[in-house]
């Protein structure tokens, strides 16, 4: 049997079409004059959606050599303050990456020539990806 339902998520409103698909006769859907505090859940909730496209391959820790910077973090890449060939010394700014609305600095962990940049501003980044190498 098919029911029409509104809902209210977040304050946007849905009207959707459900297929009750028990068998039991009994009303999944009770009126609203019904606790909703008084009943309990009988299904998990549905998934989210599946992302359209799977995203490209990261490289990340198993991949990376002692001369890899890796995010210490998961978090989006506010800005990049070295180019490729530039000289850094250890402690050098070369990064900041923001999570949760606090913003870390990343540092060169050894002295050296920037010979790749695997990241870009606004780029998501998980925690153990490798930022850039440092040769």
């Amino acid at each position: 049997m098919l029911r029409k339902l509104r809902i209210n998520v977040e304050g946007r409103v849905y009207d959707v079409t459900v297929e009750d698909i028990t068998d039991t006769g009994e009303n999944l859907y009770p009126s609203p004059a019904v606790n909703a505090a008084a009943l309990a859940p009988s299904a998990p909730a549905p998934a989210s959606p599946p992302p359209a496209a799977a995203p490209a391959a990261k490289p990340s820790l198993g991949d990376a050599s002692p001369n890899d910077k890796l995010s210490p973090l998961g978090g989006v890449v506010q800005t990049i303050d070295v180019a490729v060939g530039q000289q850094v010394a250890e402690g050098d700014k070369l990064c900041v990456i923001e999570a949760m609305k606090m913003k870390t600095t990343i540092t060169a962990h050894k002295a050296g020539t920037i010979a790749n940049i695997a990241i870009e501003v606004d780029q998501a980044v998980d925690a153990g990806q490798i930022l850039m190498t440092i040769e």
